[in-house]
């Protein structure tokens, strides 16, 4: 039985557009500054220039693009699986314009040249404020859409929504403490190898809470519902829940080998990004055996490729991120493009694929259409995004191991064997054919958009009934 009551629906309407337009603005920047290594005349002006425009693809794609998948997606599947609408729908709509004029704020400084310095958090004092009050109201506005939940359980994808929702509020306002000295400059409250510290606590955990734990929210809802069968194993599912979230927060030191931090520190960094490995293959196990009795899906299902070609990502790079955390590894692969490659591993093959799985999950349903405007459009993104990411992480890690080679060559005179300059004449063609790979991730988005905009137009949007918790059994 339905009651007459609606999900409010239009913030995620919003969220998932701007998914779409800030994936495309996000990835073009990354064309550009992979344009500006294989043509360095493209380096023209200050504002154009590799080191203002590399931060700015970061950031866009990370919390622009991610971000607004995250936000969309968890105020969708937090109404399904708690039956009731969201909290404070008003407080939903600020956060997103909130979030809109955090990623405008940071196309206009970056290029200007504002920046703290600091890896994935390179925003200015004032955007740092700005993004914190956003960040509060969308912690309101979730765990008030759970507090009036309708049924007794909290269904999975919500721990893992919740946790990096609270995780990510606590390492942004720690990493970003600072001493404003003027309006857009400021100076980190941490000196020295302290700062190096917290810094990549809060950088390894952007990647652990606000590139893994958000999108397997994603995963455990996504995932069994496209498929049309039940999680795998709910109780790998909670396994996989605490033992993520219990051990991502003690691996930023795998960031800092070799440095002035204390030798025990990047040990234990390395231990725990070691045993890392089981929960995160415990949780794509758990994604991909959810088709268990569905397989023959993948063959017709073009938003099931998507979603489960993510999920072998995800394993291939939470298998890689630990290898590259031991010591003797790490010496080859640090500085490197091999940690490039890596990074794309996860952000293209994983975290991309798995939002836009999503996203096409939900355009329809928002807009009431029973599919995409074009499936075979869907598929043809999916095998364009596919041979991009391949063409870009495989030639990332042949010029990474390269470099490193090349790098810790000696003569028998114990001089070295290649100066700088050399490697990167070698590395040349390898960044040609990661220019290849992401002009084509690129040109996928582009074949989305005119699929969104295309099954958008001419319908009405959709705010689907409250169903309710007998119903929904």
């Amino acid at each position: 039985m339905q009651t007459q009551a609606t999900y409010d629906d239009q913030v995620v309407r919003q969220f998932a557009v701007m998914t779409v337009v800030w994936g495309i603005v996000g990835m073009l920047v990354g064309v550009v500054i992979a344009a500006q290594l294989v043509w360095p005349q493209l380096n023209f002006a200050e504002w154009f220039h590799f080191g203002r425009l590399r931060p700015l693809h970061t950031n866009a794609v990370i919390f622009a693009f991610g971000g607004c998948a995250l936000m969309g997606t968890s105020f969708y599947v937090v109404q399904r699986t708690c039956h009731t609408g969201l909290f404070a729908p008003a407080l939903a709509s600020f956060v997103f314009w909130g979030w809109q004029l955090v990623i405008v704020a940071a196309a206009i400084t970056l290029p200007l040249g504002f920046t703290s310095g600091k890896e994935y958090a390179e925003l200015e004092w004032p955007i740092d404020i700005l993004i914190a009050v956003v960040w509060v109201a969308y912690a309101v506005v979730f765990f008030g859409t759970l507090a009036k939940r309708k049924v007794p359980y909290i269904y999975v994808a919500n721990w893992f929504y919740g946790a990096f929702i609270l995780a990510v509020a606590i390492l942004h306002i720690v990493n970003s403490a600072e001493i404003p000295v003027s309006l857009w400059k400021s100076y980190s409250a941490y000196s020295g190898v302290q700062d190096a510290m917290v810094q990549w606590w809060y950088g390894h955990n952007a990647v652990g809470f606000f590139l893994t734990a958000g999108f397997l929210g994603m995963m455990y809802y996504f995932v069994p519902k496209q498929a049309g069968r039940p999680v795998y194993s709910y109780r790998l599912s909670v396994v996989h829940f605490w033992a993520l979230i219990f051990t991502y927060m003690w691996a930023g030191p795998h960031h800092l080998h070799y440095t002035a931090l204390p030798d025990w520190a990047q040990s234990l960094g390395m231990v725990f990004s070691l045993i890392l490995l089981a929960p995160s293959w415990g949780g794509m196990i758990n994604g991909i055996m959810t088709l268990s009795g569905a397989w023959h899906k993948l063959r017709t299902d073009p938003i099931l490729k998507f979603l489960i070609t993510s999920l072998s990502f995800y394993g291939m790079s939470t298998f890689e991120g630990p290898m590259m955390s031991i010591k003797t590894v790490n010496a080859l692969s640090h500085y490197t493009d091999w940690t490039i490659g890596h990074v794309h591993s996860g952000a293209l093959g994983w975290v991309a694929m798995i939002s836009i799985g999503s996203v096409y999950y939900l355009l329809p349903r928002l807009w009431g259409r029973t599919e995409m405007y074009s499936p075979r459009l869907v598929t043809a993104h999916f095998w364009i995004a596919t041979i991009g990411v391949v063409l870009y992480i495989a030639s990332m890690w042949i010029a990474g191991v390269m470099q490193g080679l090349m790098w810790r060559a000696t003569n028998v005179d114990g001089t070295l064997t290649y100066s700088f300059v050399e490697s990167v004449k070698a590395s040349y063609p390898f960044w040609t054919v990661r220019l290849a790979g992401g002009v084509l991730f690129l040109a996928g988005m582009f074949l989305m958009a005119y699929n969104m905009i295309r099954t958008i137009a001419g319908n009405k949007a959709v705010d689907a009934p409250v169903l309710t918790p007998v119903a929904a059994h």
